[in-house]
């Protein structure tokens, strides 16, 4: 019998994997970017894993910041899966859009729930709020 303990899989919103760009002059900037670089050391070190989705990849080519893009791109690359956007996620999306989300917000949920994530990350209050407030199929944390 193994005595290892499950990898928790993550989905990680772009905002997520932005948020060391950010200005850390506040608390919270702060404490979000030391907790991503903790989940960076955990994926590392084998106890993390983390799914990107098209959705992600297109997003992320919209950044104007080339530098940020990349390395964005090369966090990415840690992932162990991604996860491609079919007809099923899109009518998902429809559905979450209805409680309030933005196109890409809904897609990323509807992506995440698919791959059956333990957690969707987000820096974003209002993901959190509407998503925890429809009591949903995955958890979404800050």
């Amino acid at each position: 019998m193994s005595n290892k303990t499950p990898k928790l899989i993550l989905y990680l919103d772009l905002c997520v994997y932005n948020r060391p760009f950010d200005y850390h002059g506040q608390e919270r900037i702060a404490l979000e970017t030391s907790a991503f670089i903790y989940i960076l050391e955990r994926i590392e070190k084998g106890l993390y894993n983390i799914v990107v989705s098209e959705a992600l990849n297109y997003e992320n080519t919209k950044n104007p910041y080339e530098d940020r893009k990349e390395r964005i791109f090369s966090y990415f690359s840690l992932a162990e899966e991604l996860i491609k956007v079919d007809n099923s996620d899109t009518k998902r999306a429809e559905v979450l859009k209805d409680f309030g989300f933005s196109d890409i917000d809904a897609l990323h949920i509807a992506l995440a729930e698919k791959g059956n994530m333990n957690y969707f990350v987000t820096c974003d209050d209002e993901i959190l709020r509407l998503y925890n407030k429809n009591k949903n199929r995955i958890k979404v944390n800050n």
